[in-house]
């Protein structure tokens, strides 16, 4: 099996705290912090940056994480432009009470080939949440979730998705979401999505139904009905189910 080179940079304070937090071996992990941009001699960090990510590996997973700012937005341009052409150009953004997907594509997101983001609604139910307490509460999960993302694909690939798969979703300028979720609410604003990505990861006592069930409402919701997906058990998850879902759209 082909095995590829993923890297996560940290952009901004939230940026780096994600990244710093996943947990998977094997992966790459860089921090960029703006204040070092936006000092007189920022010339020199610039420079740093690009002599750095000019010397990617071959068909690197660049994965760009950060919030939705001005300044990160510059300094992930700097990254993409100096990215060899085969790197792989993904973002992970935070866009606190900002659905990207009701909105026309902006210019930053033209280099990558798909921008999945995190608006964050979930944490903001509650009004009496501030920005900070739900910037730290998403963190954990994404971390966890990039996690799993790299361990499904390299260490223990799910039954009929593989990198060939991933290519396939990912590819030619998508916005998306990307979830680790141990239940599904179907309630959700998820019927604007066209195509997915689905894995679930079940106990072995799990009925196999239950995993057909999940599979065929993740189906209804798809307007392309285009969905990818596998299933592998865990004996420790007991009776309980995981679902990492990559959903898309053409943007």
């Amino acid at each position: 099996m082909q095995s590829f080179t993923h890297l996560f940079v940290g952009i901004g304070g939230t940026g780096a705290r994600i990244v710093n937090s996943i947990t998977a071996d094997g992966i790459v992990k860089v921090t960029v912090n703006p204040a070092y941009y936006l000092l007189s001699n920022s010339e020199r960090y610039e420079e740093r940056l690009r002599n750095f990510f000019s010397r990617l590996p071959k068909d690197t997973f660049l994965w760009l994480v950060f919030e939705d700012k001005d300044v990160n937005h510059e300094l992930g341009e700097i990254i993409i432009e100096s990215a060899p052409r085969d790197t792989i150009r993904l973002a992970y953004v935070l866009t606190p009470r900002k659905e990207l997907v009701d909105e026309k594509k902006p210019p930053w997101a033209r280099d990558f080939e798909t921008v999945f983001y995190d608006s964050l609604w979930d944490f903001f139910t509650d009004e009496s949440v501030s920005l900070q307490d739900a910037f730290q509460g998403a963190s954990a999960g994404i971390a966890e979730m990039f996690s799993r993302l790299y361990y499904y694909l390299e260490s223990q690939m799910l039954v009929n998705i593989d990198y060939a798969d991933l290519f396939n979703m990912i590819r030619g300028g998508n916005v998306g979401i990307l979830r680790l979720l141990r239940e599904v609410d179907f309630t959700w604003h998820w019927g604007i999505w066209e195509r997915g990505l689905i894995g679930i990861l079940v106990g072995n006592d799990f009925p196999l139904k239950g995993a057909h069930s999940i599979l065929h409402s993740f189906q209804e919701i798809l307007s392309e009905k285009d969905v990818i997906w596998g299933v592998i058990t865990d004996e420790n998850l007991n009776g309980r189910v995981e679902i990492l879902s990559l959903l898309v759209k053409k943007w």
